[in-house]
């Protein structure tokens, strides 16, 4: 049973939008191959959520070899899979309460990476729950991952999700750290492991395609004002450039951003151009351990 500050509605919720993202997850991995291009399995994953009453938490991230997130494709994107290593992230709110989750489609030839960052989410998993220092759980993160003989990405962690906000804490590292903060009962966690073969940082990148309302503007531009207005719908939550019609979206965006209205989301990428993997799971954490609400999208789920 879950105390603290979720009421049984909003488990509810949590547990509502884990489904929805299952669903939408096992599906859309399996459109990952080969020849079928980015924008077809972001809008297919997209529509569908939207189909089932529920919303986009953030756009779908798709993110290819050295990436790591905040990657989308643009409204004309055309790029194809190829044999690459491509990591899904996907994210469902139901009144506003969150699931987040992550999986890696392998063409490289490279399962081993893969099965790192999964293997170490699975150990975090195990370790969480009331009265667990996150640290300890980034050390069980860290040792999987180089047990394997990878670096989890040390600058990227997982995080706390809250109504109508995807990225809240706690932080729950990919290392381990001797002194953080206790997980709480009434918590929802996203327990995200990267794993990579190159050094274990990320930096920005140029592309950006992802943004979010960052506060209150007055813009001149006719197109910034119309774009502002769409923006207003997505509840202050992530949204991706292609969502929002009209021409000249771009240029309205970075008079948004100028502005301070809007706020943009690089594209994170490994320093050394390396392979990155990702597993991710969302979890309440409840008086006597954790409820996964995510389960169903990795191997070791039971």
């Amino acid at each position: 049973m879950i105390h603290g500050p979720l009421d049984d509605d909003a488990v509810e919720s949590y547990r509502e939008a884990g489904a929805v993202l299952v669903e939408a997850m096992n599906e859309a991995r399996e459109m990952v191959e080969p020849g079928r291009t980015h924008l077809e399995v972001a809008e297919w994953t997209e529509d569908f959520i939207r189909e089932q009453d529920a919303g986009l938490a953030f756009p779908v991230n798709i993110s290819v070899d050295p990436e790591a997130s905040h990657a989308t494709p643009g409204r004309d994107d055309d790029t194809e899979f190829g044999e690459e290593m491509v990591c899904l992230d996907v994210g469902v709110h139901v009144d506003g309460y969150i699931a987040d989750a992550a999986v890696t489609v392998d063409h490289t030839g490279t399962p081993e990476l893969v099965e790192a960052a999964e293997m170490a989410l699975e150990a975090a998993v195990d370790e969480a729950g009331p009265g667990v220092e996150v640290g300890v759980v980034g050390q069980a993160i860290e040792d999987v991952i180089r047990g394997y003989g990878y670096t989890p990405v040390l600058n990227l962690s997982g995080h706390g999700v809250e109504r109508y906000d995807a990225h809240t804490g706690p932080t729950v590292p990919n290392r381990g750290v001797d002194r953080s903060v206790e997980l709480k009962p009434g918590q929802a966690v996203a327990i995200e492991p990267f794993a990579t073969d190159g050094r274990g940082k990320v930096g920005e990148g140029t592309d950006e395609e992802i943004f979010e309302r960052e506060g209150d503007a007055s813009v001149r531009d006719r197109r910034a004002r119309q774009a502002l207005e769409e923006i207003e719908a997505f509840d202050d939550l992530p949204f991706a450039a292609r969502w929002v019609e009209g021409d000249r979206v771009g240029m309205a965006l970075r008079r948004l951003k100028q502005a301070n209205a809007v706020k943009g989301y690089p594209v994170l990428k490994e320093a050394d151009d390396a392979l990155v993997s990702q597993a991710e799971h969302t979890l309440l954490i409840t008086e006597d351990g954790v409820e996964v609400t995510t389960a169903g999208i990795h191997d070791f789920d039971g």
